[in-house]
């Protein structure tokens, strides 16, 4: 089996290789567009859009260049196939930025990079920690996503010698962010969904979104609906028992009365049947008051998930119990309640307040 950094590379080359098995006798193709229906250089739908191409087709060949270049707000990139490595920042002043993959598939753009956690800093001052470690990091509000993948490809079995393991594909601060059929690769802490500070309670929005991991693989304060989304446990060498980890770890604070909202989702794995939690509540050191809160709802559950005891604790102090953890109308092996007390319930009534309409306000990306 490919790594995840050779595969990420046989996903931009897998158009080139069929390319190349054309049979001779066929009419060659017309040449694809390497920005498909979202115009060009020389057919620019508005001024404030901008093309990548790493070919030289585009008015950049890097994604961060082309940041660079749109200053101020309502910019959108669109940008072509191809494998982009290298990290990327969208600082608060880049508002209203729309990053598109121009195929429509998120397969076919990967921004990704390889740090971790215990990656030593460039100036020798430490390392660079779990924030420092994102591939890609969004502090401004009204981004937009769509079709493209965004992966951390650092590998635990390269680095034997690491403590900090934690490896973020992106940092989500800004509030109003919304995905659209993206990709989240990575291991532990692949989508850190957070916001810019405890008192500001960033909105974020997931559609058709698909995230893979280990431990914690979607954690922190914002508060986040994840709708229609696929959840991948993944199997672990590293481990030969149970838990090998934990899909959502929020750390909601206190005063925020929406946390994270999963619904009309599934949870797959390629581990073992039961050797995965569904959560655990994180209360930080910088915010020993955060009181997590994710809802589970009419979602499928597949049999990676410990059905009998779902979730788990992650410091002394906090048990999940004491946490606003709760499901509605779950399916699947993964949701069956052998034992009532580890799966909290809503009512028909309860449930009415955890909608993406409850959750996001005034803000209405799913419309």
């Amino acid at each position: 089996m490919p790594s995840r950094r050779s595969a990420l590379s046989l996903l931009a080359g897998a158009g080139a290789a069929l390319a190349l098995s054309t049979p001779a006798a066929q009419a060659r193709p017309a040449r694809p567009r390497p920005f498909g229906r979202y115009g060009s250089p020389g057919r620019r739908l508005d001024p404030l859009t901008l093309y990548v191409d790493p070919h030289g087709r585009g008015d950049h060949t890097d994604v961060r260049a082309a940041l660079a270049a749109a200053t101020g707000t309502g910019h959108t990139l669109v940008i072509a196939p191809g494998t982009y490595r290298g990290t990327l920042s969208v600082p608060a002043s880049r508002t209203g930025l729309t990053l598109i993959g121009a195929s429509g598939d998120p397969r076919d753009t990967v921004i990704v990079y390889d740090n971790a956690a215990g990656t030593p800093k460039p100036d020798g001052s430490g390392t660079l920690g779990t924030s420092g470690s994102a591939t890609v990091t969004v502090q401004a509000a009204d981004f937009t996503a769509r079709d493209l993948t965004f992966a951390n490809d650092w590998l635990r079995s390269d680095n034997p010698g690491y403590t900090g393991t934690q490896a973020v594909a992106i940092k989500v601060q800004g509030d109003r962010s919304a995905f659209h059929g993206c990709r989240f690769l990575g291991h532990q802490d692949t989508l850190y969904a957070d916001s810019l500070s405890l008192t500001s309670f960033a909105r974020q929005y997931y559609r058709d979104c698909y995230m893979e991991g280990d431990v914690d693989f979607v954690f922190g304060r914002a508060t986040a609906v994840y709708d229609r989304c696929h959840f991948r446990t993944l199997t672990r060498t590293d481990l030969a028992a149970a838990p090998y980890g934990f899909v959502f770890a929020p750390s909601t604070a206190g005063p925020n009365p929406h946390g994270y909202l999963v619904l009309r989702s599934r949870v797959t794995s390629t581990a073992p049947d039961g050797y995965y939690k569904l959560a655990r509540p994180w209360v930080p050191s910088s915010d020993p008051t955060a009181h997590p809160m994710l809802t589970v709802r009419d979602s499928h559950l597949g049999a990676g998930i410990d059905a009998a005891a779902p979730y788990g604790t992650m410091s002394a102090g906090f048990p999940w119990q004491e946490q606003r953890f709760a499901e509605y109308r779950n399916t699947g092996p993964g949701a069956r309640t052998t034992v009532p007390g580890n799966r909290p319930q809503l009512s028909r009534s309860e449930a009415r307040a955890h909608t993406p309409a409850a959750y996001l306000g005034d803000w209405c990306p799913y419309a």
